[in-house]
């Protein structure tokens, strides 16, 4: 069985390997392993601290098969974004041109360099095994943080969001990076986000022109990726789809990709959430719930599972799943459809 949990100082072999090889790159998590070690440090820190308001804390979630012990996946939440330093994003303004003399009246694009998302929580370092992809194991992977925070809303902030890779070609070159990154930083796009992977932003003011980058300037294919999700992220964009995460007016400073953003008392973790009762059971039928518990010390853990409808049917869980889990029959664990009906849903973005 599946089941995600807190990663561990024990896990950094497997992270550090996931960092090192996943493709695409995974930037939220530092290839050095001293780096990789002091933030696993970290999330384990966070995990166990009491805490009464969001700060510098980290919190770094694994995919683990009961079965094997193989690690499938990782996902991370970081608490308060750019919590030492600002954090940046575009901004896409949208600026009224006219002349009355010459009777134009242009509604021009442009995007502002902005720190507005500074301090507010975010999902980040989201990976899971290629042969993963397309299961229902990659919603479990991605949701688990949000069932986490609905569990624990006091950690974060009432509003989260989430960058997703922007569109890049076979070669991993990024058309609005060689458009706007490359003419200041002079470097290829896949170096400066490994090196900025998992480190705050400040570098970016420093370098980045702080007036506004007038859209209709750019070239063609800088225009057409931007807010477009790359291939390989279209399925982590569907899943904040269906959580209740919708498309925002900021783009990623590095490649245009899309930042979605949830209000958490409208996102599916919150809104469709029951507490239910353990029961012992050899096999479940019904629709499949994430399911999760929140034990002593940090413990959370989150599953995949059927179950009957109705709260009053409880969750009757296998030995299996009460084992990843945690859990005993009379334990009480949140549980969220993993599915909604599609009336139900909001947010799409066309």
């Amino acid at each position: 069985m599946l089941f995600v949990r807190p990663g561990r100082l024990a896990d950094l072999d497997a992270l550090e390997h996931m960092a090192r090889t996943a493709q695409p790159v995974l930037h939220s998590l530092p290839h050095d392993r001293r780096a990789l070690e002091a933030r696993v440090a970290l999330s384990e820190d966070s995990f166990r601290s009491e805490v009464d308001f969001p700060g510098e804390e980290f919190y770094l979630f694994v995919l683990e098969d009961s079965q094997t012990g193989k690690l499938m996946g990782t996902a991370s939440i970081v608490a308060a974004a750019g919590y030492a330093d600002p954090f940046y994003v575009f901004r896409n303004d949208a600026l009224i041109h006219a002349s009355r003399e010459l009777h134009v009246n242009r509604k021009i694009h442009a995007l502002t360099m902005s720190h507005e998302l500074t301090g507010k929580s975010r999902l980040a370092g989201y990976y899971i095994d290629p042969s993963l992809r397309g299961d229902a194991a990659a919603q479990l992977m991605s949701r688990a943080r949000m069932m986490y925070i609905a569990a624990n809303r006091k950690r974060f902030t009432p509003e989260v969001f989430s960058l997703l890779l922007g569109v890049t070609d076979e070669n991993g070159v990024s058309p609005f990076w060689e458009a706007v990154g490359r003419k200041f930083f002079g470097r290829n796009f896949a170096d400066i986000e490994v090196e900025s992977g998992g480190r705050s932003r400040t570098f970016i003011a420093e370098v980045m022109p702080t007036y506004p980058v007038y859209v209709p300037l750019l070239p063609e294919a800088a225009q057409r990726v931007l807010g477009e999700p790359d291939a390989n992220a279209l399925l982590a964009y569907e899943i904040h789809l269906e959580e209740g995460f919708e498309t925002d007016r900021y783009v990623d400073i590095f490649d245009a990709g899309p930042v979605l953003t949830a209000q958490m008392d409208r996102s599916v973790s919150v809104k469709c959430n029951e507490t239910r009762v353990v029961r012992e059971a050899s096999a479940s039928h019904g629709d499949t719930y994430l399911i999760a518990h929140n034990g002593a010390d940090g413990e959370f853990r989150c599953v995949l599972g059927d179950l009957a409808p109705g709260k009053e049917a409880g969750a009757a869980l296998s030995s299996a799943a009460r084992a990843a889990l945690g859990v005993q029959a009379g334990d009480a664990v949140r549980c969220v459809p993993l599915h909604q009906p599609q009336h139900e849903q909001s947010g799409d973005a066309q």
